[in-house]
């Protein structure tokens, strides 16, 4: 069954501003309308990114409803709805539907993790208790865990899983994923420096942090991957491979909040657990932005 995918090209997994009060649904607005300025072909909002992790649940629900609403149809939003509680997974995907989103984003259940049979189980629950269409994350890194191809198989009959975001670095999973699934499950590369490698695999495109920064240039590459220009996408890829590694020297979103504030941005301070870059990162970051004249 061919699955029309939530988006092509270049989704920005969208920092969320902070100031004393809360969110700063004022920089929230304009970096919205920045990204869509620059090219970005879908919001992905309340992600790891967005730091969600530190969000209450009606943050995280006011936040999904604001970006719905602001980006007003202009392009998709996937809302980050994931939980290691299904329950409270679920309830994120409804409320999301219930604010029109276009996508939901569920990642794999962390700390008490799974089998696979749980992720099957856990993600068919989910997918039929919603109508909108749910994109799967697998980033084991983070999770401790990870989706097989088998499960993926498994999983991609259900209509209402569109795809899979995978950061895995695994590219055999990755082969194996598309060989098995074909068309019944899209996917999208999680890692900028991937981008390249996974859309020559099939990829649709990417869920990108870099695109908070380098919107643009993250289109062109997965615009230029779609049609075909691979030694094109390859050579832009290349020449922000520097800043891409530096967004990851520290736990994400560290780095990509420092440098959208040394930018000018003003996307506000991290929550704790996260914190300052160590000096010695924060001028490796800061000679990736000199060199591409960002700041």
């Amino acid at each position: 069954m061919l699955k029309i995918p939530v988006f092509t090209g270049s989704s920005v997994a969208i920092v969320t501003p902070f100031n004393d009060a809360g969110v700063d649904y004022d920089a929230f607005g304009r970096i919205i309308d920045e990204q869509i300025a620059g090219g970005t072909d879908a919001i992905t909002v309340c992600g790891t990114t967005g730091e969600s992790s530190t969000q209450s649940l009606e943050e995280h629900i006011a936040v999904v409803d604001f970006a719905v609403k602001h980006v007003n149809y202009r392009v998709p939003v996937i809302a980050g709805a994931g939980s290691n509680d299904t329950d409270a997974a679920l309830m994120l995907s409804l409320e999301a539907e219930k604010s029109g989103a276009d996508g939901l984003l569920l990642v794999t259940p962390y700390y008490n993790k799974a089998t696979q049979r749980g992720l099957i189980e856990h993600f068919t629950y989910i997918a039929d208790r919603v109508k909108t269409p749910i994109i799967l994350y697998n980033v084991p890194s983070r999770t401790g865990m990870s989706f097989t191809a088998a499960t993926y198989k498994t999983l991609s009959a259900h209509p209402n899983i569109n795809g899979v975001k995978e950061a895995s670095s695994n590219f055999s999973l990755i082969a194996q994923t598309v060989a098995a699934c074909g068309e019944e499950l899209n996917i999208w590369s999680g890692n900028d420096n991937e981008t390249v490698a996974m859309m020559a695999l099939g990829a649709r495109g990417i869920i990108s942090v870099a695109a908070n920064v380098i919107p643009e240039a993250m289109a062109r590459i997965a615009d230029s991957c779609l049609e075909g220009a691979f030694k094109r996408a390859t050579a832009m890829q290349s020449m922000y491979l520097e800043l891409m590694d530096a967004l990851f020297i520290e736990v994400n979103p560290i780095p990509v909040k420092t440098a959208m504030n040394l930018m000018g941005k003003d996307v506000g301070k991290l929550r704790l657990p996260l914190c300052d870059m160590e000096p010695g990162n924060l001028e490796k970051l800061k000679t990736a932005l000199k060199n591409l004249g960002l700041i």
